[in-house]
């Protein structure tokens, strides 16, 4: 006869009840609890379930708890993060960390982690069921059929055999919907000017230019994450280039396609069809144009929705939570580690400006990087250099991958993207500036360099490749590479000030008298790009840049 054993069980407890144990740890939202199985086993750690908490009851309750775990529903304000005296991590359940105030939590001292990766396969999954759905009207004949009609001839779908499926995005969800597109016998394309072709091959993938992907596509699908740079990055023109019947899928982030521009297509008939899970406003509004078309699938954002997906988000952050309490680095933490005191003051203004270093050369040349080198001279290379190497990934890589880069996941994310990094120390002085950080990047087509350091307490650059050039790391610039001539200057002042563009800086650099030249121009406002066109048609401009940092 079989012995039984009791299952763990989580505490439920009034707001009341005196703490219990060495850690103790709030869930305030309804988690699979076979994913918090690592909190319920450890013997140093009592966990208390209040799915239903409410925010004032939360700031109550928060001061007795060590760490919090939460998923949407939870708001953690400011108010509950200075409440909680005692908190060293909070949890959520989940990508996105909106619910909570990771700002404030930084400035507690307090670890944001979260599961970025956990839900990469249901993601995947959910995309190729709604490839299928689409390809074959299985929504549209569900409702034939219980309506009480057999009007096959209405729903014949096409197959996806042979059919070329284009990815706008090559990240760890991509991967996984290339790989079973291709075991349904796809072709499958991908843009992505941040994927090496090498690794793109190694999985089957043609990578190509979007402008060359769209005509050949004959279903688009999405899975970059939305930002400044991406936000309606398929809109009307890319709609129009794509071939004629092709579909359209989102199962990334709503306002990656331009949803009126996807309504037009979809009336004109250009657009087959489209399969969304994610929208620009959530809910979905009832009287939404798209609605109106029966070619049209739409899921709630399902994306990451499986039973196995809940329960590995939970589990995912339930092991970062014990590792942070036990003092150990979690391996997605949303927000900056602590550092050690003894090199807190030296390093912070360094890390900073590593950060902003790798933002400004992300900007200044946006190719593939397949080499990172980092050169620190003077003495601040005798301290660890961990942190200013995962702050000039978070700056060259935040904009591009899809999860929050941070001074934990940076190194991580950099190997999976195959970036190889070299770090040198020089304890010497550089001839220049006592302290000195130097980027270098090398990609297919040239290498860059960005030198900087700390003037007067700012961060500044001080080098860009072989033109020395200081200037602050900061707000808004504009780049030149010229040839130094007579009026070139005053041209581009006058253009901007015609725009009523104000100049905050300017800094000028050059190797010799009517040689090559830089110059960067701080402004009050970004130059638009009708502007930065009438600067580019000056004949002695060889290339031209904006930055915001």
């Amino acid at each position: 006869m079989s012995e039984s054993v009791a299952e763990p069980t989580l505490h439920l407890l009034e707001a009341q009840d005196p703490p219990l144990g060495p850690f103790r740890i709030l869930v305030a939202d309804a988690l699979a609890q076979g994913g918090l199985r690592p909190l319920l086993e450890a013997p140093d750690v009592v966990v208390d379930l209040r799915p239903e908490i409410g925010t004032e009851e939360l700031v109550q309750a928060i001061p007795r708890y060590h760490a919090l775990l939460v998923r949407s529903r939870v708001q953690v304000t400011a108010e509950v993060i200075q409440a909680g005296r005692q908190l060293q991590v909070i949890g959520r359940a989940g990508v996105g960390v909106d619910n909570i105030d990771v700002d404030a939590a930084t400035q507690a001292g307090i670890i944001v982690v979260n599961a970025p990766t956990a839900n990469v396969v249901a993601a995947a999954e959910h995309t190729i069921a709604l490839l299928l759905a689409l390809a074959r009207n299985i929504p549209q004949a569900d409702r034939h059929v219980r309506g009480g009609q057999w009007q096959r001839s209405r729903f014949v779908g096409t197959e996806v055999r042979d059919k070329t499926l284009g990815l706008v995005g090559l990240g760890r969800i991509a991967q996984l919907v290339a790989e079973r597109a291709q075991c349904l016998g796809m072709r499958v394309l991908a843009h992505d000017p941040y994927v090496r072709r090498e690794l793109a091959a190694q999985r089957g993938v043609e990578l190509l230019p979007l402008e060359r992907l769209l005509p050949q596509t004959d279903f688009l699908s999405v899975h970059v994450p939305l930002n400044e740079s991406t936000r309606g990055l398929i809109g009307r023109d890319e709609l129009a280039r794509l071939k004629p019947g092709a579909r359209v899928l989102n199962v990334a982030r709503g306002g990656v396609v331009d949803e009126e521009a996807l309504v037009e297509a979809l009336a004109s008939g250009h657009v087959a069809g489209a399969a969304l899970d994610v929208f620009q406003q959530e809910p979905l509004p009832a009287d939404h144009p798209l609605l109106a078309f029966p070619q049209v699938i739409v899921t709630p954002h399902l994306g990451g929705s499986t039973v196995e997906a809940q329960e590995k988000v939970a589990e995912d952050v339930a092991l970062q939570v014990l590792d942070v309490l036990h003092g150990r680095p979690a391996r997605y933490a949303v927000n900056a580690p602590i550092l050690p005191p003894k090199s807190l003051e030296a390093l912070v203004p360094f890390i900073d400006l590593a950060e902003r270093m790798g933002r400004f050369l992300h900007q200044l040349d946006g190719q593939s990087i397949e080499r990172l080198e980092i050169t620190v001279h003077g003495p601040i290379a005798v301290h660890e250099l961990d942190y200013i190497k995962a702050a000039a990934i978070k700056g060259l890589l935040a904009d591009v991958v899809d999860v929050r880069v941070n001074l934990v996941n940076a190194v991580l994310l950099a190997h999976q993207r195959d970036i190889h990094i070299m770090e040198r120390r020089q304890r010497h002085h550089h001839e220049r500036y006592e302290n000195m950080l130097t980027l270098r990047i090398y990609g297919r087509e040239r290498v860059r360099t960005v030198r900087g350091s700390i003037l007067r307490g700012v961060p500044s650059i001080v080098a860009i490749d072989d033109l020395w050039v200081d200037f602050p790391a900061e707000g808004h610039l504009l780049l030149t590479s010229h040839q130094d001539r007579p009026g070139i200057i005053g041209r581009v002042g006058t253009i901007l000030g015609e725009n009523d563009i104000n100049i905050s800086f300017m800094h000028v650099g050059r190797q010799a008298p009517r040689g090559e030249a830089i110059m960067v121009l701080g402004t009050d406002e970004p130059v638009p790009e009708p502007v930065q066109q009438r600067l580019r048609e000056h004949a002695d401009i060889h290339w031209l840049k904006t930055a915001t940092l």
